[in-house]
């Protein structure tokens, strides 16, 4: 046997365990719930083969009473909506990550004491955290409301009402995303920025606002758009554990997202291949927007 192959066989051992739970964990369950998307099955009888019946019931559009055009599932777009409101926290928790990195970024006393403290919430388990906040929300016995009754504001039933439930599910990701892996990365990419550049611009009279702006924002390009890529895939595949601990995708499914959905679909209707469809057209959308975020998203990156 050469050198090389025996070189092959050695770093085919070492990748044997990921391809397989790559293979068993991944690519064949992907393929498999591609194929129930064309099946009826409800765990119970045989699963039976309908084609594209869930995907026309799902994106579909049929005619009311009064022949108005109405969604065949009007839930699936009420709680996509409710997903990308959801999404707006992306933008808060970025921009409050970066403003802890540059606050962290300092040569301050118990630096890195204090990035560990910010970086705990991200550590915890999520089930703990929800639980906590549905503590701290809930509207008669909560912390927050009676914060705010002692300096004389009744607070909302944050968790019982359909317009205060969703800010509420954003403020509970803003606290646990703006210390947690985006300022790991921006804390970095802060860090990558040669120094003498600043100092070349302050011999040159640039102020703090300046420097930010024509130093440290265009050199942190690549950091901000790996990290918005990032965050809107997890936005579109999140809010399950928030919504399934705080509130139960209510109050009249205003916290439940499309996950929430594919959850409800298979676990607690039996109602598998649709379930299957629905994650299929949640993986196409966010094909989709990543691709746009590549093409037009990638053109205002310096490299």
């Amino acid at each position: 046997m050469t050198r090389t192959s025996r070189n092959g066989l050695i770093a085919a051992a070492f990748l044997a365990p990921s391809i397989a739970g790559f293979l068993a964990f991944t690519l064949v369950p992907v393929i498999t719930s591609g194929a129930l998307s064309f099946f009826e099955w409800d765990l119970i009888t045989a699963p039976r083969f309908i084609g594209i019946e869930n995907y026309t019931k799902l994106l579909g559009f049929v005619r009311d009473d009064a022949g108005r055009l109405a969604a065949s599932d009007p839930r699936f777009w009420f709680y996509l909506y409710n997903t990308l409101f959801l999404m707006l926290a992306i933008p808060l928790s970025m921009s409050g990550s970066l403003a802890l990195a540059l606050a962290l970024n300092r040569r301050v006393a118990f630096a890195v004491g204090l990035r560990t403290i910010y970086f705990i919430p991200s550590m915890c388990v999520p089930v703990a955290v929800f639980l906590l906040w549905k503590w701290l929300l809930d509207g008669d016995y909560g912390l927050l409301n009676y914060l705010l009754a002692r300096v004389g504001v009744k607070g909302p039933a944050w968790l019982a009402s359909p317009g205060w439930a969703k800010p509420a599910i954003i403020l509970v990701s803003m606290w646990a995303g703006i210390g947690g892996y985006n300022m790991i990365l921006y804390l970095a990419g802060l860090q990558n920025i040669p120094r003498d550049l600043y100092e070349a611009a302050t011999i040159d009279g640039a102020g703090a606002w300046r420097q930010f702006r024509h130093i440290t924002w265009p050199l942190l390009t690549p950091t901000t758009f790996f990290v918005l890529v990032m965050s809107v895939i997890g936005g579109f595949q999140g809010g399950f554990e928030a919504a399934y601990m705080m509130t139960r995708g209510g109050p009249a499914g205003s916290t439940t997202t499309i996950g929430y959905y594919i959850y409800n679909q298979a676990y607690e209707w039996f109602n598998m291949g649709y379930a299957a469809a629905i994650s299929w057209i949640l993986f196409l959308l966010v094909l989709g927007v990543t691709l746009l975020n590549w093409k037009y998203g990638g053109r205002r990156v310096h490299y």
